[in-house]
């Protein structure tokens, strides 16, 4: 059989195996190094305080979410809301917790809230928390541990998605922040080079960022001033300064993620701008070259995601020239689901019952995802939220009667 138009020749493959190949070897390293790592197990506490930047959240979800926090004990949890988010701000007083505090503030976007709450700490340790963020157990505990380590400047947690079976974008997005979580971030964090500490749930030592919020608030690119991306501001500003960043497997939480298309497409467009803003400014201003190895190489693979997307996509397309295009097409696709299905194994030993996703996510990454990160890396500079405004309450597709209908996950 001949697997080509040009004379039965092969050749047109090598550059694909060679892509494949250095794709492969990195994931591969990555997943044995986070299959070794395991979480830091100590009796290390200090003073912790949480703050909650809160704009327009759906009062009952931040209620929710608040009840997780405060059942951990922290010395203080400040919930900067905005002065619009009244109801809110009469929930928490209601609650009589003199550990609790409503602060109300004109926001200027996330950053200008951040940099409030920031303002107001005087503990060792601060744990910023989105306001649709809950907590397992025990990870208020878990998230300090790291910290018994003076060169541990900030600690990643483990994340999953809120309630997933209750929308399919919601199935596939708890499925790809899995394979982050599982095969990514452990291996960055045994090194101590973590690239992103994700906002949802995140830990840092108050006098590594304090003293400099100004890098944090009033961050530029390219002449414009950033609106989101701040969790991967925060962490390289600790990155730069030499010290460590962490992952701690043990501490837990669930994020409320969309459930609807729309603003899963949202989300991921401005996860994507903030991904690339971030990397080319540590790129330009030579912060990449203080992290290990490992962490470079994640920076590499992700800013160049959209050519190696482009070359599974190309090479599903080219099979189609040869002499036997319908085996030929049958079997690259076979391959690009069962190369998917490999990759993710780690979310499906946590969620076997989800192997019917696995078409849907593999179209999901190599199709909708490529023009998505295309147009993300093309408009890098448009600044926005995108899944939150003035005249709404709570993300769009993210409040609780979203999830009130679904089964339990």
């Amino acid at each position: 059989m001949q697997w080509a138009a040009h004379g039965g020749s092969l050749t047109w493959l090598v550059p694909f195996g060679v892509f494949g190949a250095i794709s492969w070897g990195i994931w591969l390293v990555r997943r044995v190094l986070s299959a070794i790592t395991r979480p830091t197990v100590n009796e290390f506490e200090t003073s912790v305080t949480v703050v909650v930047p809160s704009f327009h959240e759906d009062p009952d979800v931040l209620m929710r979410c608040l009840a997780t926090w405060r059942h951990q004990a922290p010395d203080r949890i400040l919930v900067v809301l905005d002065i619009a988010d009244t109801e809110a701000q009469q929930r928490i007083e209601a609650l009589g917790d003199p550990a609790v505090e409503a602060v109300m503030f004109v926001h200027r976007g996330k950053r200008s809230a951040l940099g409030a709450g920031l303002r107001m700490v005087d503990t060792e340790l601060v744990v910023l928390a989105d306001s649709d963020t809950a907590w397992d157990e025990g990870l208020l505990a878990a998230v300090q541990m790291p910290f018994v380590d003076p060169a541990v400047g900030a600690v990643s947690t483990r994340q999953n998605v809120y309630r997933p079976t209750t929308s399919i974008w919601r199935r596939v997005a708890d499925w790809i922040i899995d394979l982050r979580y599982c095969d990514y971030a452990p291996a960055m964090g045994r090194y101590g080079g973590v690239i992103c500490a994700s906002g949802r749930t995140a830990a840092y030592r108050t006098d590594v960022i304090v003293p400099h919020l100004d890098a944090l608030e009033n961050e530029t690119f390219r002449g414009r001033r950033c609106v989101a991306g701040d969790d991967g501001r925060l962490t390289w500003i600790v990155l730069s300064q030499g010290f460590r960043v962490g992952h701690q497997d043990s501490a837990r939480a669930l994020s409320m993620f969309p459930g609807t298309f729309r603003a899963f497409v949202k989300q991921r467009v401005r996860w994507s701008r903030n991904s690339y803003r971030c990397y080319l400014t540590a790129i330009r201003n030579g912060w990449i070259f203080r992290v290990p190895l490992i962490s470079q190489l994640t920076v590499m693979q992700i800013l160049f995601t959209p050519l190696t997307m482009a070359v599974a996509v190309v090479y599903v397309a080219l099979t189609v020239r040869s002499d036997h295009p319908l085996p030929a097409v049958a079997l690259a696709c076979g391959w690009v689901v069962v190369g998917r299905g490999i990759r993710s194994l780690s979310h499906l030993r946590r969620r076997p019952q989800d192997i019917w996703l696995l078409p849907v996510v593999t179209v999901v990454v190599a199709f909708i995802a490529l023009p998505i990160k295309v147009y993300a890396l093309v408009t890098m500079n448009k600044q926005g939220w995108l899944t939150r405004s003035e005249d709404t309450i709570g993300g769009e597709g993210q409040d609780e009667a979203s999830v009130a209908l679904g089964r339990q996950p």
